[in-house]
């Protein structure tokens, strides 16, 4: 049976390959006679299941040895606490608000330090991205957050900011839930990077922090000790039970990401099926995309009818055509086509497809 192609910004489509893959060891994981649910967190099997996801996430993304990898959990929403109660000191953290989630974060860590906007692309219908060197960066930041990929406005930072060359001492601090693994990261000019699994990676569940290390042991009094970097970081994510099926699911995508050539390949398959979509909708006259050409996301394609009296007729169409969850987030209205790494070209074409057929039928 041919599986729909699900578009859902989030949770997301999995690769089939490790949604059978988990079929077949859910009674029975390698002979062990338990299910990988059913296994204790300290056990030896489970310990080789997340030291392999460990070890396969540091290869896929090349991440330096002075970085810590934890496996926590509470999502990127719950990170936009957790990060000002570890980093902050309570001082002033500097922000770059581009959508929603960035919005989101700024409002959050007020509760925590001084949040204080260096750039806003608000102005711009969140369609755009503030040029860095018009940012107002403050003196002795805590840090500066941005969210290098908005899953709901679908801009995305293609190049990091240097902030040493902005003249900034202040550690970077990314949220890069839904482009996480789609594209290298650099390390250089990253401190600290968190993401929820649940667009690329895996599950709901468990949340991806990738901090270096000089930035462990600055945590408020009041921060949860679960959620204390240095304290996850000295037990191996083990201070409390991790979500331990999240993180086994996650070690098949790498697995996965692995074998299909790592995270180049994937950057190589994501620009050719972002080129593709955007391509038709550029060329449309039925159809606009309205973010600006510089910083369109690979991931998160928003796009509307110029007639929106259509939108019911289209999504109709789309599901009997076999394409899922295309309709736009409540807050921007449209459609929006969602195409992570487990999204393959054959989707998009067909997404391609039922998009001139649509067109016509509507002329």
């Amino acid at each position: 049976m041919t599986r729909p192609y699900n578009f859902s910004a989030g949770p997301a489509a999995m690769p089939e390959a490790v949604l059978r893959t988990a079929a077949a060891e859910m009674l029975d994981w390698h002979g062990s006679g338990m299910g990988v649910m059913e296994m204790s967190h300290r056990g030896k099997e489970f310990i080789s299941i997340y030291e392999q996801a460990e070890a396969d996430l540091r290869e896929l993304l090349a991440v330096p040895a002075n970085f810590k990898i934890l496996f926590m959990q509470g999502g990127g929403l719950a990170e936009n606490a957790i990060v000002p109660l570890n980093l902050s000191s309570a001082g002033t953290v500097d922000f770059v608000l581009t959508g929603s989630w960035s919005q989101k974060s700024a409002k959050e860590a007020q509760r925590y330090c001084s949040p204080q906007v260096a750039a806003s692309a608000q102005d711009s219908g969140f369609t755009s991205l503030p040029d860095p060197a018009t940012w107002q960066l403050s003196s002795g930041a805590r840090y500066l957050h941005l969210c290098s990929n908005e899953t709901i406005h679908g801009v995305e930072f293609h190049t990091l900011p240097d902030l040493q060359a902005l003249g900034s001492d202040a550690p970077l601090v990314i949220d890069f839930s839904s482009h996480v693994l789609s594209r290298p990261v650099d390390w250089n000019r990253v401190g600290l990077a968190f993401g929820g699994a649940q667009k690329n990676v895996g599950p709901a569940g468990v949340t991806l922090v990738v901090v270096r290390e000089d930035l462990l042991g600055h945590a408020l009094p009041a921060c949860p000790s679960a959620f204390d970097y240095k304290t996850v970081a000295d037990n191996g994510s083990m201070y409390n039970t991790p979500p331990t099926y999240a993180i086994y699911m996650a070690g098949l995508t790498f697995q996965w990401l692995k074998a299909q050539g790592g995270v180049a390949e994937m950057e190589r398959r994501n620009i050719a099926k972002a080129e593709l979509l955007y391509g038709y909708l550029d060329a449309s006259s039925f159809y606009v995309n309205k973010v600006a050409k510089h910083c369109r996301s690979r991931m998160n394609v928003p796009f509307f009818l110029r007639d929106e009296s259509r939108n019911d007729a289209f999504l109709a169409g789309a599901k009997a055509r076999g394409l899922l969850q295309l309709k736009g987030h409540k807050s921007v209205g449209g459609m929006r086509a969602s195409i992570y790494n487990a999204m393959p070209l054959e989707g998009v074409q067909a997404l391609v497809d039922y998009l001139r057929d649509f067109e016509k039928e509507q002329a």
